[in-house]
């Protein structure tokens, strides 16, 4: 059978970036339960796709508990622990992070740290990731994994056994996927011998996160919403990928937001679609910081006084 993380783990091109955004948004979250603020604002639409199941196998829901984000935050194991405390000990705990934040130490978290605090969490996880899955498939262990181990250990089980798989239509099945992966492998291949370092593998991995891989997130996200396959996102398109107009009935008011959203500010040249340039735009924005967008919501959020820091 397939390794843990195989064949049955069907990976989207910006997945990354939403559990990103899923992640900042559970760093908030967790901070703020701590400051005594009672609830967090979503500073994000969940949009394109949902994620994988890494940050937590929890529901996502804000409105009924926050453990998804607990769990995200602070890892599934370590939540257990932190359940077991009593609420002064978390808040002592949660008062040890905020001291992290502080970087020269004066009492008070500003805007800067906690910018500064939000990516070194963000790329810590990252490269965890990254760590936590390279034994899986450097499987001779000579610190690289070249694409045929890659190959093997994701899909090793389908190409020995095909027939069990002629059935599979969905866009994202494996006939689909391994040529895909195929492609992303090798972009992310700077030096060509065939074989991804640790640097190359988190960017295979993580593509949202380096530049040299912009185009094959963009161009993975236009094959996954491009339906009728003429290389472009048409409004109906991209409507579609978010909504599932199942009953026939008014489309919520959201989905009419969404349209507006395409036509004044998706399609940049107004022909009715999206092109590559104009998904990239939409999907990875030039000039927009993720973690100066949630430490800005944060400070909004907890800042009583308004003097744009809290301690």
């Amino acid at each position: 059978m397939p390794r843990s993380g195989g064949w049955v783990r069907v990976r989207s091109s910006v997945s990354g970036l939403l559990q990103r955004r899923m992640f900042l948004h559970a760093v908030l979250c967790l901070l703020l339960l701590g400051s005594g603020t009672g609830s967090a604002k979503p500073t994000f639409r969940t949009e394109r796709v949902r994620p994988e199941p890494q940050l937590s196998p929890k529901l996502h829901d804000d409105t009924g508990s926050f453990q998804y984000d607990h769990e995200a935050f602070l890892g599934k194991e370590e939540a257990k622990r932190f359940d077991q405390l009593t609420q002064e000990e978390s808040r002592d705990k949660l008062g040890k992070i905020v001291d992290r934040i502080d970087d020269d130490k004066d009492g008070v978290v500003t805007m800067e740290e906690l910018k500064t605090w939000i990516k070194r969490v963000q790329k810590r996880y990252i490269y965890e990731n990254v760590a936590n899955v390279w034994k899986e498939y450097d499987l001779n262990e000579d610190n690289k994994i070249s694409w045929e181990e890659y190959k093997e250990s994701t899909y090793g089980y389908y190409l020995a056994n095909p027939a069990e798989f002629q059935d599979a239509t969905d866009k994202f099945s494996l006939k689909k996927m391994l040529p895909r992966d195929e492609r992303r492998f090798k972009n992310a291949d700077l030096d060509g011998d065939h074989a991804a370092n640790r640097d190359e593998f988190t960017s295979f991995l993580h593509p949202e996160e380096f530049q040299h891989m912009k185009e094959i997130v963009v161009l993975e996200t236009l094959e996954d919403i491009d339906k009728n396959e003429d290389g472009f996102v048409d409004q109906d398109e991209y409507i579609a990928d978010m909504f599932a107009h199942e009953d026939g009935g008014p489309e919520p008011e959201w989905v009419a937001n969404e349209r507006e959203q395409f036509s004044d500010f998706r399609d940049l040249n107004k022909d009715g679609k999206m092109d590559k340039d104009e998904m990239q735009q939409w999907l990875l924005p030039q000039g927009y910081d993720h973690a100066q967008v949630e430490a800005k919501h944060l400070i909004y959020e907890s800042d009583i006084n308004k003097d744009e820091m809290f301690n």
